[in-house]
């Protein structure tokens, strides 16, 4: 390689082929051969067929209905006892070309068109009411066009979270985007099946659910690298009181967030924010059904169960047709549209939350069941049997 380089720079200083020769300590055939060629000289081994050759119709037959299948699997399928590696190397040769291709195409993205939701679940566990700590979900929603972000801890992943959840970030953006994408969540939908109230959910917003296809990370992955953004940059070095403590700093981290420039889009979220708003739907005049929601009769046992907790209620009420219903702060309990007792809500799980002015309540109740009726008085009520025998003229008569 060095004495073609040198060979080319001599002769185009113009220097004679013998002198070149005699200089380099070569053959005036060597120089005339490199002054004549366009690529530095190198070796090319003759390929000679190997012992793969052999079986690679077979496995290309297997590769061509399987394109995935494992290349320990393939060789034993087809009898292969030579050195695994050689013929995991040749696999993996032969395996592009059986393999089918899903191109990702470069989205452009509307302002106003699309939201992208998904749940990330933070690496560290959150203390709870009771003393518990659970590793809790945590809803994320990107504006597709400006890359703003919004996030808030919930307590489950069912379906009536992941509305309340929805709901509450939507009235923090103050408008509806025109599209809502979710991958196959349980709690939201699955292919052409959607979880019981996401349909009247959406209804009421006048937007559109979209569930993704399975394999199609392109169309969500805005989303999905802010779950990874977020772990690396604001978990380090962070810990939570309770779920309240969890959201108020991430609140306060996603006010910064939001005012850092995106490399994608070459601008800060916050400064697209309001032509992203501008183009969305307005917030529906009449708020959305969400929540849990319960109606029972309430019981002796003067307690309603919501999200796997028990609550207690005013024992007034025993016997009578009660609503609950809980958001992600407090449980309230309701007769005939009326108030009659509300909690704070509980994220923990399979906890009896009781107001002890319930509890004196009870007491007084049973002390006034437990005591005797009184008699009724001589109050002129009480007729004499003898009266009703004249009445029917039954007076004298013997009863057999």
């Amino acid at each position: 390689m060095e004495d073609w380089a040198l060979i080319r720079r001599f002769a185009a200083e113009g220097e004679p082929h013998a002198a070149i020769a005699r200089r380099l300590g070569i053959s005036r055939t060597t120089v005339v051969k490199a002054v004549n060629s366009d690529a530095p000289p190198r070796y090319a081994r003759t390929p000679a067929e190997g012992s793969f050759a052999v079986f690679e119709p077979r496995v290309r037959v297997l590769l061509q209905e399987f394109p995935d299948m494992p290349a320990t699997v393939i060789a034993e399928r087809v009898g292969w006892t030579g050195s695994s590696s050689w013929f995991r190397g040749n696999v993996a040769r032969l395996r592009p070309e059986h393999r089918r291709v899903d191109p990702a195409d470069r989205l452009t993205w509307e302002a106003g068109d699309a939201a992208q939701c998904d749940l990330w679940f933070p690496p560290k566990r959150i203390l709870l009411e009771n003393g518990a700590s659970m590793l809790l979900p945590v809803l994320v929603m990107t504006l597709a066009y400006s890359r703003f972000v919004l996030a808030t801890m919930i307590p489950t992943k069912t379906t009536e979270d992941l509305l309340l959840g929805m709901w509450q970030l939507l009235q923090q953006l103050g408008r509806v985007p025109r599209r809502l994408l979710w991958d196959n969540e349980r709690g939201i939908g699955r292919g052409p099946h959607r979880a019981e109230g996401v349909p009247a959910f959406m209804g009421t917003l006048a937007t559109r659910l979209v569930l993704l296809r399975p394999r199609d990370p392109e169309s969500k992955g805005i989303v999905e690298r802010r779950n990874g953004w977020f772990e690396k940059s604001f978990m380090p070095g962070r810990s939570f009181a309770s779920p309240a403590d969890f959201n108020g700093q991430l609140s306060g981290w996603l006010d910064r967030a939001n005012q850092k420039i995106v490399r994608t889009t070459k601008a800060r979220p916050i400064d697209l924010l309001e032509a992203d708003r501008a183009r969305m739907l307005a917030l529906p005049p009449v708020p959305p059904i969400v929540g849990w929601r319960n109606q029972v009769r309430l019981g002796r046992d003067y307690y309603v169960r919501i999200a796997r907790n028990d609550y207690s209620v005013d024992p007034t009420w025993i016997g009578r047709m009660v609503d609950a219903h809980a958001d992600l702060e407090r449980v309230q309990v309701r007769l005939d549209g009326r108030l009659i007792t509300e909690h704070p809500r509980v994220w923990a799980r399979g906890v009896t939350i009781t107001d002890t002015s319930h509890v004196a309540t009870a007491a007084r109740l049973r002390q006034e069941f437990q005591q005797p009726r009184t008699q009724a008085g001589g109050d002129g009520l009480v007729r004499d049997l003898a009266d009703y025998d004249r009445a029917f003229g039954l007076e004298g008569r013997e009863v057999s």
